[in-house]
């Protein structure tokens, strides 16, 4: 398992995420009909031409979607509860086909959970990173884990 327990989180941990990944065409035309999303930036090449991008600008919900699925082999694989929220969602950089990202994770708090004795709420600060270093979504991310075993 590659996920750590509540237990085994500092606040203020940071992790490099290894896995990296190429936006491509067929991920975003994929992600857009899929979500029945037809915004013409992400799915007309003629109109995202003509905006002030110059080309098809890459679906947000799927730019969120990937940062956190970046995240997840060396966070929460095996360990998550729930996914409780997301907060402070920002996209401050713009994403195109192409585009190779990779991820960065910080332990941002913890807290027991009252409710659940075997269970402790982490919350993520996660941020995704373009190939010029650019950062192109973050976002608080909380979480309910698995204490380690007894």
């Amino acid at each position: 398992m590659a996920g750590r327990h509540y237990d085994e989180w500092q606040v203020g941990d940071r992790i490099v995420h290894e896995i990296r990944r190429t936006v491509t065409e067929t991920d975003n035309l994929l992600f857009s009909t899929m979500t029945h999303n037809p915004q013409p930036l992400h799915l007309d090449a003629e109109a995202a031409r003509a905006s002030e991008f110059g080309q098809i600008l890459v679906n947000g919900t799927f730019t969120f979607a990937l940062m956190v699925g970046l995240s997840v082999g060396d966070t929460t694989l095996g360990t998550l509860v729930a996914n409780l929220g997301y907060d402070k969602l920002v996209m401050p950089n713009p994403v195109f086909i192409g585009d190779t990202m990779r991820a960065e994770t910080e332990v941002h708090d913890l807290k027991d959970s009252r409710s659940r004795p075997e269970a402790g709420i982490v919350t993520f600060a996660h941020r995704l990173i373009n190939q010029r270093d650019e950062v192109v979504c973050q976002c608080l991310r909380t979480a309910l884990l698995k204490r380690r075993p007894a």
